[in-house]
């Protein structure tokens, strides 16, 4: 990655009506971690001097979430208060910036959405390798999708430059039978990010400044826009209500458990096991049907654990064997045999060596 100065706002202000929630929309669990933390994991290919947080519904949720979640990384926040659109967040959001660190012309700015959670590391990476590459002025992630309804599509010249950026519901017939669509995922020269701000305004359907409108005016200006097409649309799907969080859960627990599997564990049936990505699990650990660990729990080498087994923030010792049995901030020992229909309650410990029988019951 080049040593040019990398910065990344990621907008997470919105109030998410689609999902019926008291919760902040950036907070909503998957795996067992808020949503957003994952599109902060999509960073961790490339040298992030810094990276703003827009927040707004939920401000103080949010911020404080991130800061105990992400101690060491360099996090700042700060506040849409009111929400005009994903143009007028970024202004927002380059409030946080220096006039020296804007006017830049080598440094650059990731733009990412707080509710993309599949997104992979490489992608963002490589995202930035082709802007760096093709000196451009603005690079978009897109993807190329059989059914692009209610997304952007992605206009592009004869020379296959990209001109602009069409939304679903401003495009015409001809815009609409474009497959290209923008992900809403961008790198941005940071000196030339500000004043194409200031030309956009919002005139359209929805009335909001629409940052996607900030390509067309890189591109009228003569300058480079580049697109780099993802290799899996699926990565760059939006959370927009629970069942699109259900699916996206699905998606991360298939990714957990075949990286578990890669490092040795066994998993009977991997669609019916339940691995918060909060866990960890030694080598030869053997996970039968319909278990389930979350949080903070840490498996010994050779347990085996199910069928029917719900641990949370438990510490299982090395070749313990727990069955049809539910524990919660508890401690087994090693080479502990427990269950089945065993009940461990919180703060409870069983003992190594320890056969606990069917229907046993530790308590503190």
């Amino acid at each position: 990655m080049s040593s040019r100065a990398l910065a990344a706002i990621v907008l997470a202000a919105g109030e998410g009506t689609r999902m019926r929630s008291s919760r902040p929309k950036p907070l909503h669990l998957l795996c067992g971690r808020a949503m957003v933390l994952y599109v902060l994991d999509a960073l961790t290919d490339c040298r992030i001097d810094r990276a703003v947080v827009v927040v707004g519904h939920g401000a103080e949720r949010v911020t404080a979430k991130l800061l105990n979640a992400a101690p060491d990384a360099p996090l700042e926040f700060v506040e849409q208060s009111v929400q005009r659109g994903t143009g007028d967040a970024v202004g927002v959001a380059l409030t946080a910036f220096t006039a020296e660190e804007l006017d830049d012309v080598d440094a650059d700015v990731l733009v990412l959405p707080g509710d993309t959670p599949l997104l992979r590391a490489s992608t963002i990476a490589e995202l930035v390798r082709v802007h760096r590459d093709t000196d451009a002025a603005c690079t978009l992630l897109t993807a190329d999708m059989a059914d692009p309804s209610g997304y952007g599509r992605v206009v592009r010249g004869r020379d296959d430059r990209v001109l602009r950026v069409v939304e679903h519901r401003d495009a015409t017939d001809d815009e609409l039978a474009l497959t290209e669509i923008n992900t809403s995922i961008y790198c941005f020269r940071a000196s030339l990010l500000g004043p194409a701000l200031r030309r956009i305004t919002p005139q359209n359907s929805q009335g909001e400044y629409y940052l996607t409108d900030v390509v067309g005016v890189l591109a009228e200006a003569g300058y480079r826009v580049s697109a780099v097409v993802a290799d899996d649309a699926a990565e760059t799907s939006g959370v927009n209500d629970r069942l699109q969080l259900a699916a996206a859960e699905a998606e991360l627990r298939r990714r957990t458990n075949d990286s578990w599997m890669r490092q040795g564990v066994t998993m009977l049936d991997p669609e019916r096991t339940y691995i918060d990505t909060t866990v960890e699990l030694a080598a030869d650990v053997t996970l039968f049907p319909d278990t389930m660990l979350q949080g903070a729990c840490v498996i010994g080498a050779g347990v085996r654990l199910g069928p029917n087994t719900h641990l949370v923030d438990a510490v299982v010792g090395s070749g313990a064997v727990i069955e049809h049995s539910v524990g919660r901030s508890c401690s087994v020992g090693e080479r502990a045999v427990v269950g089945p229909y065993a009940m461990l309650e919180e703060g409870s410990s069983v003992p190594a060596d320890v056969t606990s029988g069917p229907f046993y019951t530790a308590r503190t």
